[in-house]
């Protein structure tokens, strides 16, 4: 006799990893969720709009979850995943109303599932969404022993008259840059060859430069920046934002520009972290490569009229909320880079 779990799946221990869950995503719920974990789809209920536009994205955590595997430390990538998710929809407008996950893993550990659990959770207490259900995958062979993957889908909303296209951004507008909390959810491939192939570093190495071990440096959570935008909007000072994630500033940047417009940006303007250097030394990589990799310190890029700038930043600071003036929006020449490094 031949047992499911006899093949590697074992439902005792997906049910253990359900009911975690359940009782962790029962604390994100808002007013508008109709259904409890466990149903076939999950519902909500879209209420109190006028002309709503849906705005959705799905990302995953990539190869910063190597770190995790090396550490033992779960608890914090899926803080990581909810932040990267609804950054993607507020720089189009969007307020998120619900998230889903996706976990997937070739021997399910119910208790290394709730940790990454408790950071979805955590994520979307803290963004205001409502965690309504997801998928725990268990599939013998297809992942490494310890090993596991990670994504997730969000789904946000905003008015017609808020959405955010980029389209009345001009020439003369300025660009505010939001700091990073180090490197996100990018380049993990080329910061782990770096760290632990090239330099032969630990998870445990404490590196003085960074004031910290490589483990927790590499671990520090992709924050969110709902609050400075939805603030931004608000007041009716924001034309357009840009996420900084894979491809730097230099691919995202252009991403919120009408496809006659680039931007200048000016590299001495705000310092890049400790942990960059530290990878572009060990690397010497070269500066275009940097800059497509890495965030460089800027997670978020605001454009703000020239006249509002003053006022932009005012707003920011009452919020505690750093920023820099990294450069300004420009008529794009033709055969020109969309961006433009000074």
């Amino acid at each position: 006799m031949i047992r499911y779990q006899d093949a590697g799946v074992s439902i005792d221990e997906a049910d253990r990893a359900v009911a975690s869950v359940k009782k962790l995503a029962r604390g994100t719920f808002t007013r508008g969720v109709l259904t409890g974990i466990g149903a076939f789809g999950a519902s909500y209920a879209l209420s109190g709009w006028k002309r709503p536009v849906l705005i959705s994205s799905a990302d995953g955590v990539g190869t910063k979850l190597k770190v995790a595997f090396l550490t033992g430390r779960h608890q914090t990538v899926g803080e990581d995943l909810v932040n990267h998710c609804v950054n993607d929809i507020a720089v189009q407008g969007a307020a998120p109303l619900f998230f889903l996950d996706y976990f997937a893993t070739g021997k399910l550990d119910a208790r290394v599932a709730a940790g990454v659990i408790s950071g979805i959770a955590r994520g979307c207490r803290s963004n205001g969404c409502a965690l309504i259900g997801g998928e725990t995958a268990e599939m013998p062979g297809l992942y490494a022993p310890g090993e596991y993957d990670l994504a997730g889908f969000i789904v946000g909303a905003t008015e017609r008259s808020g959405l955010l296209t980029g389209g009345l951004i001009r020439a003369g507008d300025v660009l505010l840059g939001l700091p990073s909390t180090g490197l996100h959810t990018n380049g993990y491939s080329l910061a782990r060859k770096l760290l632990f192939e090239v330099a032969g570093y630990c998870p445990k190495t404490f590196l003085p430069d960074l004031g910290c071990t490589v483990g927790d440096e590499l671990l520090k959570v992709h924050r969110s920046y709902l609050r400075p935008i939805r603030k931004l909007l608000a007041a009716g000072l924001l034309k357009g934002a840009a996420h900084i994630t894979g491809g730097g500033i230099t691919d995202n940047t252009p991403r919120m520009l009408p496809d006659k417009l680039a931007v200048r940006i000016e590299t001495r303007s705000w310092t890049v972290p400790p942990v960059f250097e530290v990878l572009r030394r060990l690397g010497d990589i070269p500066e275009d490569d940097f800059r497509r990799t890495f965030n460089l310190g800027v997670g978020m890029i605001l454009a703000v009229g020239a006249k509002d700038a003053a006022a932009a930043v005012r707003l920011l600071r009452r919020m505690k909320e750093p920023c820099f003036r990294i450069g300004e929006v420009a008529a794009r020449k033709r055969g020109a880079p969309r961006v433009d490094y000074r």
